[in-house]
């Protein structure tokens, strides 16, 4: 296979779909373990067979293949996308510092190489097409944005179940799995719920389903679900996305150096594309990773309405960690849990002082947040998501609430099993995790947990 193999569906179902069918972080990839239990003991991660023959064999018969130089990468996504525009020409400044870091740091395996590659393509190629578009169609920018919905906070703090109720609104617009993997063209609402691309989005989806049968415990994806802002933003490659994918250190703190401006700005014409043929009253977005951009979110869209949902972060942060051990176990041997447990907690934590600046800073927007404990969730997340439309000035009915109410029926919680872990699996203790969160639990009134 050259180099600069174009992506192809068949290379993208078999390798990019590991990495970015992702559980919690939309755009990761999942688990292929079979237990939870089993995959955060496992040293090294347990893989399944397909993945074991692959890593066999691929360095024997493709030695010199994939290619991690950002150069060919760049070449291989524009001849994929048939586009010489890229719009803002930021993102490759990032490209050969990631690559650096991977050949560095990551230890990746040679399935975990052909994943980065991939991946990589793909989030490329969608932004070249996307820009190609909107270079032949300029009145895509002309349609604004206005008072999207957007849901933020740790994961495991109710956010899924929000986002999944709320896209039983008929008149919210959700970005699905499906139009986020392949966005161009722009979807078209006569053709909206029959697209071809449907069915490839199963297809493409369902390789989790072989490849990782302990994914939905975690977090369920899919071609026809909402889908989270991680794989929009990944495009931009100032995402966090790779920092979480692979163990990149290096790389991680160049990104937390950049301006996030130039991510959400690419987030803005990636809606602007995927709106301009089929629209709604109001975006729903959501993503845990808007917490350490909130200011940036706020710059781009001034108006924006904020659910930003709590818990103890003893019940989220070690969850986290246990997820993206699963993570990296798909593209390296080399996993250390003690010091994973010990970069996430002070990533998060960190991405949490920056959402209170944020809100101090645009102080004379409290108005367009709203502070969800989890404790509400679980009570009645009908009735919690009616309080944030009575805030947000949404229009609310009986059949918005009756449709909502019939998803919570037919999803009843832990549908797909337990998601399990331990604080001591990754190297924390309760006593760290409360001394690093105090100001924020002191801030939003958390109840503790533990």
């Amino acid at each position: 296979m050259p180099d600069d193999a174009p992506v192809t569906m068949a290379t993208r179902s078999a390798f990019s779909s590991l990495l970015m069918c992702a559980p919690r972080f939309a755009g990761y990839g999942g688990a292929c373990y079979s237990t939870q239990r089993d995959a955060m003991t496992a040293a090294p991660p347990h893989r399944n067979r397909t993945m074991r023959v692959l890593n066999r064999v691929g360095p024997v018969l493709a030695p010199r293949w994939p290619s991690l130089d950002p150069d060919n990468i760049v070449r291989a996504a524009a001849r994929a996308a048939k586009s010489d525009h890229f719009g803002d020409e930021s993102f490759r400044d990032a490209l050969p510092v990631l690559f650096d870091a991977v050949a560095r740091e990551a230890d990746l395996t040679w399935l975990g190489r052909v994943m980065c590659r991939q991946s990589l393509l793909g989030f490329l190629q969608n932004r070249f097409s996307i820009y190609r578009h909107r270079a032949a169609h300029p009145e895509v920018a002309g349609v604004p944005i206005e008072r999207p919905l957007f849901i933020v906070g740790f994961p495991r703090t109710g956010t899924t179940i929000l986002f999944n109720l709320l896209a039983q609104d008929p008149a919210n617009r959700v970005p699905l799995g499906w139009e986020v993997q392949f966005p161009d063209p722009p979807p078209q609402s006569a053709t909206f719920a029959t697209d071809p691309r449907i069915a490839k989005g199963r297809t493409y989806f369902g390789h989790m389903d072989t490849m990782a049968p302990s994914l939905a415990s975690i977090h369920e994806v899919g071609a026809d679900l909402p889908q989270e802002c991680m794989p929009i933003l990944a495009q931009s490659m100032l995402g966090p996305q790779f920092n979480v994918t692979f163990n990149v250190p290096s790389y991680q703190v160049w990104t937390d150096e950049q301006s996030d401006a130039p991510a959400y700005t690419y987030h803005r014409h990636f809606l602007e594309h995927l709106q301009s043929k089929h629209m709604k009253d109001r975006w729903v977005l959501k993503s845990p990773v808007h917490l350490r951009s909130l200011d940036a979110l706020l710059t781009e869209y001034p108006d924006a309405r904020i659910m930003f949902t709590h818990r103890d972060p003893a019940k989220t942060v070690p969850s986290l960690a246990s997820l993206i051990y699963v993570i990296r176990g798909l593209a390296s041997d080399s996993v250390d849990p003690h010091a994973l447990g010990q970069q996430q907690l002070q990533w998060w934590a960190d991405s949490l002082d920056a959402a209170m600046a944020a809100r101090e800073k645009h102080s004379e927007k409290s108005d367009q947040f709203m502070d969800i404990q989890f404790d509400e969730v679980v009570a009645d997340p009908v009735a919690a998501l009616g309080r944030a439309y009575e805030r947000f000035d949404i229009p609310w009915s009986a059949d918005i609430e009756g449709r909502m109410r019939s998803f919570l029926v037919n999803n009843p919680r832990g549908k797909h099993g337990a998601h399990r872990y331990e604080i001591e699996d990754f190297g924390m203790s309760l006593g760290q995790i409360r001394k690093r969160f105090e100001g924020y639990c002191s801030t939003y009134g958390i109840p503790l947990a533990l």
